[in-house]
């Protein structure tokens, strides 16, 4: 299974304890989905290898991972900062006007004003504010994903719908 075929669940933050539980973030809507969820991907070393799931806990403010065959701190430390990735089959089922931000690569971005800016090429996930980075003529250009700026998505057409607040796109155009 390859990096295409999934998507990214989240990372390992550090050991839980001496017996090789894993605390984890599940960096998702509804985290609470993925309780049962078997059998998860590490990306080690380029690779995704799968490892068996025997619980998940979801405490005050963390999710605990026991993993199969991770018994002790020594195994668990060296899984710090491993991504975790699932089969794009165990993506939740979505309603009318959600999608998922892997769906939008590729996509067409038309904008009010300007009208066609270019294709999407890639998702920055950042802490403040996730962005579509958006290939306008040769020059990436960052736009905010929120309901003020992304007005509609027609996934019939493959076309990000925008009104770019003023000023947005000269930040990228000007030498």
């Amino acid at each position: 299974m390859t990096k295409a075929d999934c998507f990214e669940l989240g990372y390992i933050t550090r050991p839980h304890g001496l017996d090789g539980r894993l605390a984890v973030v599940f960096d998702v809507d509804q985290p609470s989905l993925y309780q049962d969820v078997g059998a998860i991907l590490l990306e080690l070393k380029g690779q995704l290898v799968p490892y068996v799931v025997k619980s998940v806990q979801f405490m005050a403010n963390k999710i605990v991972v026991k993993f199969e065959d991770i018994n002790h701190i020594d195994q668990a430390e060296p899984l710090k900062g491993t991504k975790l990735f699932l089969p794009l089959e165990k993506l939740p089922e979505l309603v009318e006007g959600q999608f998922y931000y892997h769906d939008l690569i590729g996509y067409e971005v038309h904008d009010l004003d300007e009208g066609y800016l270019g294709k999407v090429s890639l998702i920055y996930n950042l802490p403040g504010q996730d962005l579509l980075a958006v290939d306008h003529k040769g020059t990436e250009v960052m736009v905010p994903i929120n309901d003020d700026i992304i007005k509609k998505i027609d996934h019939e057409t493959k076309t990000v719908h925008t009104e770019l607040p003023g000023g947005l796109l000269e930040v990228y155009l000007q030498p």
